[in-house]
């Protein structure tokens, strides 16, 4: 980006965030800036990664993580499975109230659970989908009835599939809860000015306000990090997600701000639809073809240029660091001829296709390298920088032939594929559906051996290696940048921003 451009950038983006209220300067506040905006505020039906930030501060779930990636409590203070595994008693905590008053108990979460599985807009009834039934057996005490045992369950619970939200609230408001979203966590919302701001404020009936130190949590998107870094700089923000990895070092040695890295849980890739309305004839049908492009790609290359050597090369569901990476499958090296091989083998000559990317630099610069690399096998790739927002919705009805876009990872690795790629998953862009597929995950899902649990989702890499549904390119470190003067802020690896703690120095 030029010196005048940066400039201009940061000039638009100064006067959007001068322009919050006068009232907040009495007030403990703090400035967040994203990548993005929201999709959507209701936990049943968002997908973008940035809605989970606010989403974190709005909406208590029954479980959360620690920073270890452990099962903690949180609505639920206890919980256990009987020993056929497919009941799942969880004991709530009697305190917890939503802001609208009305209290968190077992009727609420039963509604919640049935309306994540039922609602037809509903992103997270795939996360759940081994849930049979739910009762509330009294005031405090949920029972969940699967139709088989699963083991992710619980990490499904800790993220938005266990965010519980008012049934009243949902009630009332139908379609329109994500205008007005009603949960229980330690802020509650005040307003959402679409490519502006949204706006929480501290929920003082919060069971645990006093760990909760601003009054104030004002979320504003800026999908060009180098302008989230000059805000940053400029105090107009106090804490940004996802500092370009080449900036890390500038960053380290300004004594006014702090960066807090963390390694992630999931993976950027190169998503194909298979069966979508929008799917490319020769790359949704011939296998070879999406073969050839894995092999044109060198993933070190994109490490290394547009990340620094921060983040990981990939070529599976898991990072490296997870242990149910596959150490047999490492990520292969670029190979020009092989790939040349597998369009002769499926023979393709001249093959175009278009790639839906979003519009922050450094998704850009990688669709630009692999554009560059797919030249060279006789491949053109039109790059169509798209907002996410509509990028995702475009994704969601199969309007496209490839996309760019990353999954955030969960702590258990079902959660890396099923989502995505089972038959009929809400999240699956791509249409693909493989039977054997989703027998071995299946199987994954019903025990919790460690080491049934490794060869299972082997079986299931090497399924996904073969077809191609995603090509898999890196695996992301979730940089944090804040002010110096900001403490007790820790980066957790599912890359979500947790408030609990955190103060600002006098």
């Amino acid at each position: 980006m030029n010196t005048l451009r940066s400039l201009l950038l940061a000039g638009i983006a100064t006067a959007a965030l001068i322009s919050a209220p006068a009232a907040a300067q009495d007030r403990q506040v703090l400035s967040i800036g994203l990548q993005d905006y929201p999709d959507t505020l209701d936990p049943a039906t968002n997908w973008s990664f940035v809605g989970r930030h606010v989403l974190q501060q709005l909406c208590d779930k029954l479980v959360d993580i620690d920073g270890e990636g452990e099962i903690v409590p949180m609505l639920a203070e206890s919980w256990t499975f009987d020993e056929t595994g497919t009941v799942l008693t969880m004991t709530l905590r009697g305190d917890a109230v939503f802001h609208d008053g009305t209290p968190v108990d077992a009727e609420a979460v039963a509604y919640n659970l049935e309306r994540a599985l039922t609602m037809p807009t509903s992103r997270r009834a795939a996360e759940i989908k081994a849930i049979d039934t739910v009762e509330a057996v009294d005031t405090r005490t949920v029972r969940i009835t699967l139709t088989e045992p699963s083991v992710p369950l619980l990490a499904a619970l800790a993220d938005r599939a266990g965010m519980i939200v008012s049934p009243a609230a949902a009630e009332e408001l139908g379609d329109r809860f994500t205008s007005e979203p009603v949960c229980s966590g330690p802020y509650r919302f005040v307003e959402h000015v679409a490519q502006d701001r949204i706006v929480l404020e501290k929920f003082a009936d919060h069971y645990d306000a006093g760990r909760y130190a601003f009054d104030e949590v004002v979320f504003r998107g800026a999908p060009d990090s180098s302008v989230r870094l000059l805000n940053l700089r400029s105090g107009q923000l106090d804490l940004i997600e996802r500092l370009s990895a080449t900036d890390v070092a500038s960053v380290e040695a300004d004594p006014a701000l702090t960066v807090a890295p963390v390694i992630g849980l999931g993976y950027y890739g190169l998503t194909v639809s298979i069966g979508g309305d929008g799917a490319h004839p020769t790359l949704s049908q011939q296998q070879a073809v999406r073969e050839a492009i894995s092999l044109a790609i060198d993933r070190e290359v994109l490490n290394q240029v547009v990340f620094d050597g921060q983040f990981a090369a990939g070529n599976q569901p898991f990072p490296p660091t997870s242990p149910f990476y596959s150490d047999e499958k490492p990520v292969q090296g670029r190979d020009v001829e092989a790939a040349r091989a597998k369009l002769a083998e499926a023979g393709v000559e001249n093959l175009g296709f278009e790639l839906l990317v979003p519009t922050d630099a450094e998704r850009q610069q990688v669709a630009q390298i692999i554009q560059s690399m797919l030249s060279e096998i006789g491949i053109t790739m039109e790059i169509r920088p798209t907002e996410l927002m509509t990028l995702l919705d475009v994704a969601r009805q199969g309007d496209f032939q490839m996309h760019l876009v990353g999954w955030s990872g969960r702590v258990d690795p079902d959660l890396n594929i099923t989502p995505m790629l089972a038959c009929g998953a809400a999240g699956n862009d791509a249409q693909y559906c493989s039977e054997e597929l989703d027998a071995v995950l299946a199987d994954a899902r019903a025990t919790s051996d460690l080491a049934t649990r490794r060869a299972a989702y082997e079986d299931a890499v090497d399924i996904l290696l073969h077809d191609l549904p995603i090509i898999y390119l890196y695996h992301a470190q979730w940089i944090f940048a804040h002010d110096a003067d900001l403490q007790g802020f820790d980066p957790f690896p599912d890359g979500i921003i947790r408030l609990g703690g955190v103060t600002r120095a006098p």
